[in-house]
């Protein structure tokens, strides 16, 4: 017998034992009447104040068994949340369930029911027999049926940095775990603390609030031996285990931790920017590949992982690579974005070749519109015609829109009349307002210059410029609304289930739209090119290299207000600060 059975067995034991407590609870007082009423029928308890105790300890009794009946009916029927995944058929990857029937086989253990991809790193059984499953159309075929095997959860970034044998020794422990997970008990007790984990969720609902106090005082008594239970289903996987690759698992779990930080910076630093624009990237999976090997060759610490790519890619099990790439692409947009879960007009892919393009200068060129929009308001006097000041800026991402100040893609720019100005060849309406009295009215990054020269110090003018575009964002975003399918529930969860980043400051947005700002301007007048950087996202380049040294200068304009490092980092590259952009 494994180590860690005997206890995870026992520990089962006692989780049961509290869910045995509860039951006692609520049939002590059908028990205290049922004694009354046979004293009474008996003559045992003749005269007063009998016949009242009997009768309030009867109505006592029924009021409890309805309220537990009704708590252990949410219990049972409570759908415990699902894990969003890909399902992966045996036709779409009979190579990969060969390899973990191979593995159950040589571990003596139950083979998992199904495999499905999700876009994280990590893997784990999931049990999906609960009957709500079935009702919900979230579960289908054998391994939603009563006393199945669990499902073997793998992350997708595994099988395409991983090599066939590397995977293989990592997924063993995890394979190993429908062992223990086949125990009567332990699998009675995962189900009683999955069922008051739903109840839970259960008692936000209107009309249902008082569910969720006694589920959570259950799942408290019950917690500590729950988590010792799994302690013990790990290590008895573990020690199953061990007979399996285990030399090979060891350098394995090098390349899991790789794999997680190069996941983590392609997210973050790639795939965030484009789903702000409403596009989303169709291949990150194979987008790892390409930032590990960047990762790999930067860091000294990861040197020489990159030969293990000669080997045979653990992504060659499966018939189809790119088409389950690209459905955990849009499943990672849905559950760190909160995007749609089917693409649309608004909601399209975009491939590697054409994110610098389509997302880095797009992304560009609508933040200095927004940045110009701002400026407009800002740059108003107060009672003029300018823009109101509750007023979007323009959209992210929003096509054939301009802002003030802006003009069509694949036009030319020209300098514009300032906000509250009648066009040329039209009359001026008798209430409006003079110019403003800034020299620099177009889309030109003189005029972002020079309202954020601050010779005091202080930045006043960044601060107030700050605001603004955390304003603007914050009605673009309540405008445009959650997007399709982003606010509804999957399971127990609602979806973005893990939001990549906190809330921007003000100070961090308007550096980005002023480095927005400069880099269209080093596109328009100096021949720069947008770029993409697998670990840091969008980048400029200037000649085919990449400048890294912008952000100190843009810093020194946005929190000192000297534009003086920045001006000669300008005139360095040839860029005119004078001349109008190209905004969206």
């Amino acid at each position: 017998m494994e180590v860690g059975v005997p206890s995870a067995r026992s520990r089962a034991l006692a989780v049961l034992r509290v869910r045995s407590r509860a039951l006692a609870v609520g049939l002590l007082p059908a028990a205290l009447a049922v004694v009354l009423v046979a004293a009474r029928m008996t003559g045992r308890l003749a005269g007063d104040p009998w016949p009242a105790v009997t009768l309030a300890v009867c109505v006592a009794a029924v009021l409890v068994l309805l309220v537990w009946g009704a708590f252990a009916a949410v219990v049972l029927r409570a759908s415990p949340a699902v894990t969003p995944t890909v399902p992966l058929s045996e036709t779409a990857a009979p190579d990969l369930y060969r390899l973990v029937r191979d593995l159950a086989d040589r571990m003596d253990v139950p083979a998992p029911s199904a495999i499905a991809l999700t876009p994280d790193c990590d893997s784990w059984l999931e049990d999906r027999t609960h009957a709500a499953h079935r009702r919900g159309g979230r579960s289908a075929g054998p391994q939603s049926q009563p006393g199945a095997a669990p499902v073997l959860v793998i992350g997708s970034p595994f099988l395409w940095w991983m090599r066939v044998a590397e995977l293989r020794a990592v997924l063993a422990p995890v394979v190993a775990g429908t062992g223990p997970s086949a125990h009567p008990d332990i699998a009675d007790a995962r189900g009683f603390v999955r069922g008051l984990d739903a109840a839970v969720d259960v008692g936000g609902r209107p009309g249902l609030g008082w569910i969720a106090g006694p589920a959570r005082l259950l799942l408290r008594l019950c917690r500590v031996d729950a988590a010792e239970m799994e302690r013990g289903v790990a290590a008895a996987a573990s020690d199953r285990a061990q007979g399996v690759d285990y030399g090979l698992r060891i350098v394995a779990q090098e390349q899991v931790g790789l794999a997680y930080a190069g996941w983590d910076r392609l997210l973050t630093r790639v795939a965030l920017p484009a789903w702000r624009m409403g596009r989303w990237p169709a291949h990150l999976d194979a987008g790892v590949v390409s930032a590990l090997t960047e990762l790999s060759r930067r860091d000294r610490l990861a040197e020489g992982f990159t030969s293990r790519l000669g080997e045979r890619p653990a992504c060659d099990l499966l018939d189809q690579p790119g088409v389950i790439d690209e459905a955990t692409s849009l499943l990672a947009a849905r559950l760190f974005h909160g995007g749609p879960a089917e693409p649309g007009p608004d909601w399209s892919p975009v491939d590697w070749t054409a994110y610098p393009e389509e997302v880095v200068d797009r992304k560009w060129r609508t933040e200095a519109a927004r940045l110009h929009t701002a400026l407009d308001i800002l740059s108003a006097p107060t009672g003029t015609g300018a823009p109101a000041a509750s007023a979007p800026a323009v959209p992210a991402g929003a096509p054939g829109k301009t802002a003030p100040g802006n003009t069509a893609p694949g036009k030319t720019a020209a300098p514009k009349t300032a906000p509250g100005e009648p066009a040329p060849g039209t009359a001026a309406p008798a209430d409006t307002a003079p110019a403003p009295s800034d020299a620099f009215t177009g889309p030109t990054l003189e005029r972002v210059l020079g309202y954020l020269t601050d010779p005091a110090g202080d930045g006043a003018p960044g601060e107030a410029l700050a605001g603004r575009l955390s304003g603007d964002l914050a009605r673009e975003e309540r405008a445009s609304g959650p997007a399709d399918g982003a606010g509804k529930a999957r399971g127990a969860d609602a979806v973005p289930l893990f939001p990549l980043q906190p809330p921007r400051s003000g100070r961090d947005l308007l550096a980005d739209h002023v480095t927005a700002m400069v880099c269209c301007a080093a596109v328009d007048s100096a021949g720069a090119a947008p770029g993409l950087d697998w670990l840091d996202g969008p980048v400029l380049l200037v000649g085919g290299a990449r400048r890294s040294d912008l952000a100190p200068r843009v810093l020194s304009l946005v929190e000192e207000g000297d534009p003086g490092p920045l001006r000669d980092w300008l005139a360095d590259l040839g860029v005119r600060p004078e001349k109008p952009v190209r905004l969206v």
